[in-house]
């Protein structure tokens, strides 16, 4: 799926990404879009694309994000995350819970 306009760098990143998601256990496909989705995010950052939506020049880059957004996939959401959420629903006792007990408590509420 390297696209026209890649450079050189550009097809071996996203070789690089799609193998490794696909060592993951992620189906073809999907490792193809991810990875052509963050090469070309990569692109628009560095000024290498002819347009760019606006979260994809002024957010932090994908490969330095990693999983600081989900909630759900690849691991869920961070106890911080989890403890935020509690303590916006007042969750009672969210300061000794574990991680497993925010998610349910947060879940719940």
């Amino acid at each position: 799926m390297p696209q026209q306009g890649w450079s050189k760098k550009r097809e071996r990143q996203y070789e690089h990404i799609k193998d490794g998601l696909e060592d993951k256990g992620k189906p073809e496909e999907v490792a193809k879009e991810i990875a052509a989705r963050t090469v070309n995010k990569e692109r628009a950052q560095a000024g290498e694309s002819e347009q760019a939506s606006k979260t994809s020049t002024e957010d932090i880059s994908a490969s330095r994000r990693g999983g600081l957004r989900s909630h759900r996939g690849e691991g869920g959401r961070t106890k911080d995350q989890l403890y935020a959420e509690a303590q916006k629903k007042n969750v009672e006792g969210r300061s000794s819970m574990t991680k497993d007990e925010l998610e349910k408590a947060v879940d719940d509420a």
